[in-house]
């Protein structure tokens, strides 16, 4: 496995005969589409395909599993394009069954999905995770589920041995997210019984593995009932089987001020829950100026924190599956940047004729353009920027990690982490 940085007067020819991989492989592990042209600067993952099938008519792909002995998750990983079995087969068609890498040493993942993500990405993403968390279920001030259409997804999931956890954070009826919806609930006892007897229901009902709890922007005043909250849904949850995680705000330090960060005691929910989910993205954000959604010292620093109170197998690393672009000058309080996928990064430098740089303190790739005489500013995950941030989930000794969210497509990350933890 390499990772190998286009120069200018590369092509993806030459990038091929250069590592004596097919070039057809090298695209479709780099999402990169034809006429297949490559960006100065842009990363390629290479990777040595071990074991390969060539498709014969007639063919399905769960024939091909079985005849080959390759389990239909591993199947679909392996081959981005296949889209999880959205994509038809041809005759001919290369599909790869093992790389010489082999599968790390294992890692756990989990992944964000909204109910409306369109078919084929579901179809597509579920099999780089072992579980998917569908968007979100919330509650009424008696302690009633807001409902949420989360059948697609569990069923996707299903399909290819991926499990789900059912999410829960303060959505109202209304559709907002409310801090006061958790103040009320944590002062009324008799609601949070009947909401930890309504998710109990809702998981066996739906056949969910467990909960992910999420409850952001609380008060300081409530952090020690919001940790004594999850106990007491871990209590219910736990002899049945069920998993209780919780994700927290990114803190360097107990005391940090703020709203996003006083209600999460680290301790105390790290106590309370079996895992927890660190949101380690989004210091680079919408309304924010252009920098990297994730910088590697910025996310250590939590993780340093992190560590000293709660034992390391519990926590997860969070990872940002999204990218950033900005409209120059950036203007506190007016600029707004667009939300843009990873892989559709590239394609924007491709067609603007941008150069790929990469900066080494944040270990992240960034770009800038012209478009219709505005100045932009692309920050974007690579497999070089995920790399480094693998590279802390096992630095730490950490469960897995999560990635926020699985509603784009990111062909070259999402095989760098089935490759590095299997």
């Amino acid at each position: 496995m390499e990772i190998y940085t286009v120069e200018r007067g590369d092509t993806l020819y030459s990038v091929s005969r250069r590592f004596g991989v097919p070039a057809g492989l090298l695209a479709i592990w780099n999402a990169i589409p034809e006429p297949y042209e490559l960006v100065v600067g842009q990363a390629i993952l290479v990777l040595a395909a071990n074991s390969v099938y060539t498709v014969r008519e007639g063919d399905t792909y769960a024939g091909i599993s079985e005849r080959t002995g390759v389990p239909l998750r591993t199947l679909f990983a392996y081959n981005p394009q296949a889209y999880g079995g959205a994509a038809p087969l041809y005759a001919g068609q290369t599909l790869v069954l093992s790389f010489a890498e082999g599968e790390g040493a294992g890692g756990y993942f989990t992944g964000y999905a909204y109910p409306f993500i369109e078919e084929r990405i579901l179809r597509y993403a579920v099999p780089y995770i072992d579980a998917v968390i569908p968007f979100t279920y919330g509650f009424t001030p008696t302690g009633a589920l807001v409902p949420l259409e989360d059948e697609r997804i569990i069923s996707a999931a299903r399909a290819v041995c991926t499990r789900a956890l059912m999410h829960l954070s303060t959505l109202t009826e209304n559709g907002s997210f409310s801090s006061e919806r958790a103040s009320l609930l944590f002062g009324n006892p008799a609601a949070m019984d009947t909401l930890a007897r309504n998710v109990l229901a809702e998981i066996e009902e739906k056949g969910y593995a467990g909960l992910d709890i999420d409850f952001e922007f609380i008060p300081a005043s409530t952090a020690l009932a919001y940790a004594e909250f999850i106990a007491r849904l871990r209590t219910i949850l736990a002899p049945r089987g069920y998993t209780v995680m919780a994700a927290l705000a990114p803190k360097t330090r107990a005391d940090q001020p703020g709203l996003l960060y006083e209600g999460h005691d680290y301790a105390a929910v790290g106590a309370a829950a079996d895992a927890v989910l660190l949101m380690t993205y989004e210091w680079g954000y919408t309304y924010g100026p252009p920098m990297a959604v994730a910088p590697l010292s910025a996310v250590r620093s939590v993780l340093d924190f992190a560590v000293s109170a709660i034992p390391r197998e519990k926590i997860f690393m969070g990872l940002p599956n999204y990218a950033y672009d900005w409209i120059l000058p950036y203007k506190q309080g007016y600029s707004r940047a667009t939300s843009i996928g990873n892989d559709e990064a590239v394609d924007i430098a491709r067609r603007f004729g941008a150069e790929i740089k990469f900066d080494e303190a944040s270990q992240t790739p960034y770009f800038s353009y012209y478009n219709g005489g505005e100045q932009h500013e692309v920050w974007f995950e690579d497999a070089r920027s995920m790399a480094a941030k693998f590279a802390l989930i096992s630095e730490y000794g950490f469960a897995g990690g999560g990635y926020w969210n699985m509603m784009r497509p990111f062909n070259q990350g999402f095989l760098l982490q089935k490759l590095t933890f299997g």
